[in-house]
């Protein structure tokens, strides 16, 4: 969602600010053409009043007369947008234009200074508003000075007109400027949050194992973010190091006063107290089994996360052959390897070896002839297939056979464990793990990464 992502809410707040910026700069500039267009008018018709002013004649008997040729011709089309009239309130006598044609400006009957100029709007002809403008000025005229009202009117629709034309041819140039705003504030935006891909390029580092700590070059801003992640990661690998540490003391302080009790059961045995050493020998035994199954458990991390680095398959798988080939059973069999090379899993190399170690030591113990490890890749998932050639196991046991302990021949020397040290493992990285019996005899354990 936009809102949560801080790329999404700068490029809202950016896009709104600049919309919100450019529609006011619309309104300021259309309305300060519509001032200037005004105002033009304005000094047109001031300009009409006084020259109607300079061309009024008086007659003998002090009427007044047309002035001798048209001012403007504009003033001789019939409701062509531009009026003028004189009154002689007087004589009681009122000139007009002959763009007036049979319609008088309803002009206010208000006492006016003389030689003020007076702005109005009234209705004019054709009910369109006009824009007026009065002056009343005295002239010398036989019988006396008589005060006279003379008015100059343009359309006010030529105004509004203008206006919107002007918004009109406005809209291009201010949808380019937004159009670039916001181009610009996505380059700003991106340069701008560009180091922030340090920050997750260098936790993606440690996620994969590539690193422990955050380092590089970070921004001034982001660097107590860096440092209190960094210290974060300190105290929990101090933690973790600390809890195994302690699990492994615990372990291994057991082992001795255990060791002293199968020694007693021992000794009771041969003075014949049979039971109490069989009791005793029961229990050291389960409570050795409990210890080495915790002293393994201290070894394996606690999430996957916590892994100090991925594990490459092939060369944990030969480390453990080679140990193997060492012990009786081991020498006297083929290993049948087939890992291809570089294959990698999303494991701690430790633990991978404790896995590993657990079922090939298995196979090696009740396989007759090979032992076979096999590896393959599909879309990113690694499956790991080890077979042994040996008895197998007993149907109804393949359920029970990963629980603590659980021996299913205890002829053979271990201490049961393994299997669920396995199941541990598997079940702390999320792996795929299933046992069955291969047809032609033996067991098959598969792994899937």
């Amino acid at each position: 969602m936009m809102t949560r992502s801080i790329r999404g809410r700068f490029l809202l707040v950016s896009v709104t600010s600049v919309l919100v910026a450019l529609l006011l700069a619309s309104l300021v500039l259309i309305s300060l053409f519509t001032r200037s267009l005004e105002a033009r008018i304005d000094q047109e018709l001031t300009s009409h009043v006084n020259n109607l002013a300079g061309s009024l004649r008086f007659a003998a008997d002090g009427t007044l007369e047309l002035p001798d040729r048209p001012i403007d011709r504009r003033f001789e089309e019939a409701y062509g947008g531009l009026y003028w009239q004189v009154e002689d309130d007087g004589k009681a006598q009122r000139l007009r234009s002959a763009s007036l044609w049979d319609y008088a400006l309803p002009l206010p009957g208000d006492e006016q200074e003389t030689g003020a100029v007076h702005r109005y709007r009234l209705p004019g002809p054709e009910g369109h508003d006009l824009i007026v403008q009065e002056r009343k000025i005295t002239f010398a005229a036989p019988g006396g000075a008589r005060a006279i009202r003379i008015a100059a009117a343009m359309d006010a629709s030529v105004v509004d007109q203008a206006s919107r034309g002007f918004a009109m041819d406005l809209i291009p140039y201010m949808s380019a400027l937004a159009a670039f705003l916001i181009a610009a504030s996505l380059a700003q935006l991106t340069f701008g949050l560009k180091p922030i891909a340090s920050v997750s390029q260098a936790l993606d580092r440690i996620r994969e194992r590539k690193a422990e700590r955050m380092t590089g070059p970070f921004p001034a801003e982001l660097q107590g973010v860096v440092n209190a992640v960094n210290q974060l990661l300190d105290a929990q690998t101090k933690l973790f190091e600390k809890a195994r540490s302690r699990a492994a003391d615990l372990a291994h302080g057991l082992k001795t006063p255990l060791t002293v009790l199968s020694n007693d059961a021992a000794t009771l045995r041969e003075r014949g107290e049979t039971d109490i050493a069989d009791e005793l020998a029961h229990l050291a035994s389960v409570m050795q089994a409990h210890v080495n199954h915790e002293l393994a458990r201290s070894r394996i991390v606690g999430n996957a996360a916590m892994r100090q680095s991925d594990a490459d398959l092939g060369v944990s798988i030969a480390r453990l052959v080679r140990t193997l080939k060492r012990t009786p059973q081991g020498e006297a069999l083929h290993w049948d390897i087939a890992i291809p090379e570089g294959t990698t899993v999303a494991l701690d190399p430790q633990d991978l070896s404790e896995l590993l170690g657990n079922l090939m030591e298995n196979a090696s113990k009740w396989s007759r002839t090979t032992v076979s490890v096999r590896a393959t890749q599909d879309a990113g998932t690694t499956r790991l297939v080890i077979e042994d050639d040996g008895p197998g196991v007993d149907p109804a046991d393949l359920k029970t056979m990963r629980e603590r302990g659980k021996r299913l021949d205890l002829t053979t020397q271990g201490t049961g464990i393994g299997l669920a040290i396995v199941s541990d493992i598997a079940e702390v990285y999320g792996l795929g793990l299933t046992i069955e019996n291969v047809d032609t005899g033996g067991l098959r354990v598969s792994l899937t990464f």
